[in-house]
């Protein structure tokens, strides 16, 4: 069935460019966003910091921005264009990785970090909704997937190169190289990449109207705390697996970025990759695949994490990470891609800020504190190993996603929107 007609044009260059552009743009955007984990040694030895502070930085002072700012902001790209909020966007939190490594203690980082979190509001959810009108709906779930794969990618470049620049010179010169690169690129992509046209009887929907239609539709809110349970887990994961590699098996810096940032490489990029492929091909057959799909893999890699937890052997510990870790990654492109057709084609940015407003504000906002407080409530008894079992009792928010997203799946095919 085609889409309805929505007033938009294909976009003028051709959808892969598009797509490959806002690749780039998504890779800076977590090159910058994960760099913090693999950093967080020498900056909490540097800064004089607690596990707790360490996971405010990398958790809460990004998300409490960066999840209320993405709706207004999406709502803006839905009215005046989406590539100059992603434009605009991309400077500002570049600017501010740039400053992070300038700081002088716990709350100029915090300052630092809150305008990295506001950059990347604008960013994420006019991207989807670029996408969407650049992509037929056969093919959205598998646009989605390679739009996602910034996810893999940046997160791994943002952790060798942290790693190495960090061994090399300190710190402080991994945060100003990642963010003066963002810088150059911004201009590129403002020039190369342009806003489908839209004549002027097409106007933007209030955001009360998309608010109202998402608020009755019980899949959107199942889906949405469904990827927040997981994203405490992967967020928290992703912050504290370098400490954890540190402390618990005796890795050096170099080592850890190897190990974490080769995990993510291939590891995500398979499960982003996959969940795309599947999705495309088992949503066409039944809607609730999208959310199932995802339920599925949590339930698969749970145990499998709990294992690698507790090897005496950082190579063991790889191998049985390695296919988990495709499975908690394969949830983004079918989620994100149910997400888009939960609304009519001018809402959709607006509903991705909405679904990344819970997703964030819970996921990023509390993952990395909530493991950070619980590594250092077990600290007294555990010592060194306290992150080990803290990350353990963390497994338990994959769990609860699996069965949010059970749940919403069987929602999902009567309130899907072509």
């Amino acid at each position: 069935m085609s889409e309805p007609a929505t007033g938009r044009k294909p976009v003028t260059k051709k959808p892969i460019f598009v797509l490959a552009m806002l690749l780039v743009v998504y890779t800076f955007n977590f090159i910058d966003r994960q760099i913090f984990g693999i950093l967080a040694g020498p900056i909490k030895a540097d800064l004089h910091l607690n596990d707790t502070e360490l996971g405010l930085l990398g958790g809460f002072a990004f998300a409490l921005l960066y999840s209320t700012m993405g709706l207004p902001l999406a709502w803006l790209a839905d009215k005046r264009g989406r590539t100059p909020v992603i434009a605009a966007s991309l400077a500002v939190w570049s600017a501010f990785t740039a400053l992070c490594g300038v700081v002088s203690g716990f709350w100029s980082m915090f300052v630092c970090r809150l305008g990295v979190g506001v950059g990347e509001a604008g960013g994420v959810a006019p991207s989807y909704a670029l996408i969407s009108d650049a992509f037929p709906p056969h093919q959205r779930a598998r646009a989605m997937a390679v739009y996602s794969l910034g996810i893999p990618l940046g997160s791994a470049a943002g952790i060798l190169l942290g790693g190495y620049v960090a061994a090399v010179v300190n710190w402080r010169a991994a945060f100003l190289g990642v963010g003066l690169a963002g810088l150059v690129f911004t201009p590129l992509f403002a020039l190369l990449v342009r806003d489908p046209p839209r004549p002027d009887t097409v106007k933007a929907p209030a955001m009360i109207e998309v608010l109202r239609i998402l608020a009755v539709k019980r899949s959107f809110w199942l889906l949405a705390f469904g990827a927040s349970s997981s994203s405490m887990m992967g967020y928290g994961l992703a912050f504290w697996l370098p400490s954890l590699m540190r402390r618990s098996f005796g890795l050096g810096l170099v080592e850890t970025s190897h190990f974490f940032g080769l995990l993510l490489l291939i590891g995500g990029t398979v499960g982003v990759m996959a969940g795309g492929i599947f999705a495309d091909w088992l949503g066409g057959r039944s809607r609730s695949a999208y959310a199932l799909l995802p339920a599925i893999s949590f339930l698969l890699g749970v145990p499998l994490f709990a294992a690698g937890l507790y090897t005496g052997s950082a190579q063991i510990t790889f191998w049985l990470f390695l296919l988990p870790q495709a499975l908690v990654y394969l949830w983004l492109s079918p989620v994100l891609t149910a997400v888009q057709h939960l609304v009519p084609a001018p809402m959709r940015a607006t509903a991705s800020a909405s679904f990344l407003l819970i997703n964030n504000l819970i996921g990023a906002g509390l993952g990395s504190l909530t493991i950070g407080r619980l590594s250092d409530w077990l600290t007294p008894t555990y010592g060194e190993d306290a992150l080990r079992h803290a990350i353990l009792l963390g497994l338990g928010f994959y769990l609860l996603a699996a069965v949010l997203m059970m749940a919403g799946g069987r929602f999902l095919a009567r309130e899907w929107v072509e």
